[in-house]
């Protein structure tokens, strides 16, 4: 059992419908979250050093309505991806080899001034002065780009921009570019044969659509990385880099830029605006094709995969369910289906059918019960934590410490099975509302594109409280991820009605700590093992810390109270991988274990997902 919501009713009408409704539920149900954050504190953005692992960093000054910054957060998970390239890793951590960075600046010459020539041509476009001006102050920023990668190419001595061709990465992206400024978009007229000031203005804002993404990834990409720098330590050989893409000029000329876009497509009609959407996402894409070219000679830490040798190696990956791949806990689903499904005080009931309580009932026993676990739960968590807070990690004290929790959650179980609460529920009911249960975004992608590799030798493993193991399989069935294993606690049915009953097979840390070793244990010795571990909860912390990775998502406070008190680190993912790159040299081995006492923090399924797989 799990954190209850100590006010079900606030969600019974979203299950009232997710037994009958499809697409509409998931939207209603997205909404009704966003609204209700309040009541939902785990799924709050965690705090970090690094903006991006929730949102990137936007200008206030972007108003909410503009189309640019609605984009920037809709494909936010693209700048997610570029930021964790080898070659953007590298670059932050600072020993990018310097061959890779002079094969970088040629290929970005070459690409600034084909995002030069894109500026003029918006600039013939634009028919209102005031955005031609915007257009030539960004055009002559571009130039001041040059200027920097030229500083770099008299340092060396050499032109690298003419020595060496362009790859297909960089030719895709400027191609990409000057078809678009030439109105070569979705059969739109070329420059020369537009006839209405219109159309002209129509082409702008494609341009500037393809554009803008460029420009906010760099001052976002730049932003990040200062931040990464010890202002104490070293020169960072790419700082100059940095402090350009930082610079308060650099970051004024993105915002005008996505102010320009926002201007010129004022009045374009939705068809058009989804053109401009297309166009945007487009060159996100072409962003990170273009990181993803720089030829790398040097070991890195990402993707987590990159060495992965099906023939020697074995990725084993566990998941917590709820919270950590679900935006609502399944205890409180299941409990409303129970409530949505019950016959009302005035219906009288089959007599073929197992006798339960009124949907009234029902509502009033499950609010007693969640009140009662949740003021419990906080009490037991104040018990766990130590009077003196621990110096160093001990993972022994904190797993006896956690025993604590075992007789808690054994009780509350009781309780749950004893007051009948979950009688009568129907199995197709329960699948029904699996199958259209929302998953976090990313989620479901991400283990799909583990078990569809046919280059990795890898098996996923979910590790959950969920008091109904059906439900698990249901909502990731609807994703074709049937070959999940899910080791959850089960319904007891009878004629495919549930009897209350529930067959207990993982219900605190330490059932879950021991079926992890057991599943690793499993597997043999025959291969080389690396073992990753996402959760969101107290009950995932030695799981998390057995694991080679343990990667938690969300906000959990008392996840991070009790850690820390026993001398746990948490530590941003994207800061930790460029420290690890720092350190990381040809021939290292050894670069994870479990039990080291570190926690790598993530706020969304991007994040794994480029860390693990790459783009």
């Amino acid at each position: 059992m799990r954190l209850l919501f100590s006010n079900p009713i606030n969600i019974s009408f979203l299950f009232s419908n997710l037994l009958s409704s499809s697409n509409s539920l998931r939207i209603g149900l997205s909404d009704s979250l966003r609204s209700r954050r309040v009541i939902f504190p785990y799924l709050t953005t965690q705090s970090s050093s690094l903006s991006m692992a929730a949102i990137p960093p936007l200008s206030p000054s972007v108003v909410e309505e503009g189309l640019a910054r609605k984009l920037w957060i809709k494909f936010r998970r693209e700048s997610v991806f570029a930021m964790y390239t080898p070659f953007a890793v590298c670059l932050a951590s600072g020993n990018l080899k310097i061959e890779t960075f002079r094969h970088y600046i040629a290929q970005d010459v070459h690409f600034l001034k084909a995002f030069a020539q894109a500026y003029e041509l918006a600039e013939e476009c634009a028919d209102d002065d005031d955005a031609k001006l915007s257009i030539t102050k960004l055009r002559k920023g571009v130039m001041e780009e040059l200027k920097m990668h030229n500083s770099f190419v008299q340092e060396w001595g050499t032109d690298l921009a003419k020595e060496v061709n362009n790859n297909s990465a960089t030719l895709k992206y400027t191609d990409f570019l000057l078809a678009t400024a030439s109105g070569k978009v979705e059969g739109v007229k070329g420059p020369g044969k537009l006839a209405t000031p219109f159309e002209r203005t129509k082409v702008a804002a494609y341009t500037l659509g393809a554009m803008s993404p460029c420009m906010r990834l760099y001052g976002f990409l730049g932003k990040e990385f200062q931040a990464l720098v010890n202002p104490n330590g070293g020169d960072h050989p790419y700082k100059k880099w940095i402090d350009n893409y930082s610079s308060e000029s650099f970051q004024a000329a993105a915002l005008q830029t996505e102010d320009l876009l926002d201007k010129l497509s004022v009045s374009l009609t939705g068809e058009e605006l989804s053109i401009i959407e297309k166009l945007y996402h487009q060159a996100m894409k072409l962003e990170i094709d273009f990181f993803c070219a720089q030829p790398l000679a040097q070991p890195t830490v990402v993707p987590l995969i990159k060495e992965h040798n099906p023939e020697e190696d074995h990725l084993i990956l566990f998941s917590d369910f709820d919270l950590t791949c679900t935006v609502v806990d399944s205890s409180a689903i299941l409990a409303e289906i129970a409530i949505v499904t019950a016959p009302k005080s005035d219906q009288n009931q089959p007599e073929c059918q197992l006798s339960r309580m009124s949907s009234a009932e029902l509502r009033n026993t499950w609010s007693l019960l969640s009140g009662q676990y949740t003021e419990e739960y906080e009490q037991c968590i104040e018990s766990i934590l130590p009077s003196k807070e621990v110096k160093e990690f001990n993972y022994e004290a904190l797993h006896k410490a956690l025993q604590q929790l075992l007789d808690f959650e054994k009780r509350a179980n009781s309780r749950v099975i004893e007051s009948g609460v979950l009688k009568g529920i129907s199995l197709e009911d329960i699948k029904r509302a699996g199958e259209r249960l929302i998953l976090q975004d990313g989620c479901t992608s991400f283990f799909q594109k583990i078990v569809k590799n046919e280059n990795l030798n890898a098996n996923v493993h979910v590790l959950s409280y969920c008091w109904c193991g059906d439900l698990i399989r249901a909502s990731f069935s609807s994703g074709g991820l049937n070959v999940l294993d899910v080791h959850a606690n089960e319904f007891v049915f009878k004629e495919s009605i549930s009897t209350g009953e529930i067959v207990i097979k993982v219900e605190s840390p330490i059932d879950k700590v021991q079926a992890f070793n057991n599943i690793v244990e499993k597997y043999g010795n025959d291969r080389k093992k690396l073992t990753v571990y996402v959760g969101d909860s107290v009950g995932d912390l030695l799981c998390l810390l057995e694991a080679d990775i343990g990667i938690v998502i969300g906000s959990s406070s008392s996840l991070r109270r009790i850690g820390s008190q026993f001398g746990v680190s948490f530590v941003p993912l994207y800061p930790g991988l460029v420290k690890k790159q720092k350190e990381y040299v040809e021939g290292s081995s050894g670069i994870w274990k479990g039990r080291s006492g570190i926690l790598y923090t993530v706020s969304s399924w991007a994040e794994v997902q480029a860390f693990i797989l790459g783009w």
